[in-house]
Formats: structure tokens, sequence, C-alpha cells
């Protein structure tokens, strides 16, 4: 039930390479994405200066990612395509950029009052959430 593709969630991140495939995107993942991917994403999902700051530093500690130079690491990278993922299908979802950033940010009931960004940002919580997106999309009673 892939409906984001690999080009969706890359550009999402701004990736220079865009990969044709999720082999491709894994592979690009584990070599280690650019730091401007992250900013990207935290940009993509919106909020106020100091919302964008705070998630992007919870994503990685402030200190870490200021140490990188230039590329992330494979860990840091899954996070940074992890929240690109949820945003890509949100956005396909809602099929709206607003929409969807506001569907990431408003509690919702299914997420026990939570709101999805912050239940996205481990990998199980991404699931949850791109299930209950889907759900949605399907008209399925979520």
């Amino acid at each position: 039930m892939v409906l984001v593709s690999p080009e969706k969630i890359a550009a999402v991140m701004a990736l220079a390479s865009v990969p044709h495939s999720f082999a491709e995107l894994d592979a690009l993942v584990a070599h280690g994405l650019p730091k401007s991917a992250l900013k990207a994403s935290v940009e993509c999902v919106g909020g106020g200066r100091e919302e964008r700051r705070h998630l992007l530093y919870r994503l990685i500690p402030e200190a870490t990612f200021k140490r990188r130079r230039d590329r992330l690491t494979a860990d840091e990278s899954a996070r940074a395509e992890r929240l690109a993922r949820v945003y890509a299908t949100a956005r396909y979802v809602w099929d709206s950029d607003d929409d969807a950033r506001a569907f990431l940010h408003t509690p919702h009931p299914m997420l026990q009052g939570q709101a999805p960004l912050e239940v996205s940002l481990t990998e199980l919580g991404a699931r949850r959430v791109e299930t209950l997106l889907w759900k949605l999309y399907y008209g399925i009673a979520a």
C-alpha cells in the first residue's frame, strides 16, 4: 500500500540525488544524508521558528548537530527520512501542505490525544501515524 514514492520523500528532504526506488533511498540513508536534508524536512513540517528549532534538536541534539560537518550518521539520517516520509504521506492524503501541517500538529483521539508529529518521533509511532493516515485516506473508520 505504498503510494508515497521515494521521489516524494526525497523532495521533502530536498535531496540533490533523487532515488527512484526504496533500495536507492535506503542506500542514501545508510551512507548518511546531508545535514540539509534534516533541515529541509523540519522546514516542511513547519511551525514557528522556535518550534522548528526545538524539533530539529529533539531529533538530533544541538551539540551533535553542530558538530556534524556535512553528513549525518545512518541513525540520524533514518530520523530525517522518517520525518520526511510521514510529512510526504500526510501531504499525499490531505493534498495540501497547510492541511498536512495542521494534521501533524493537532492532537488526535486515535493517538491517545497526542499530536501525530509527536508520535512519529519513533519508528513504531511513525507507523501508527501512517496507518491512521491511510485509514483516513480510504475512509476506513479510524
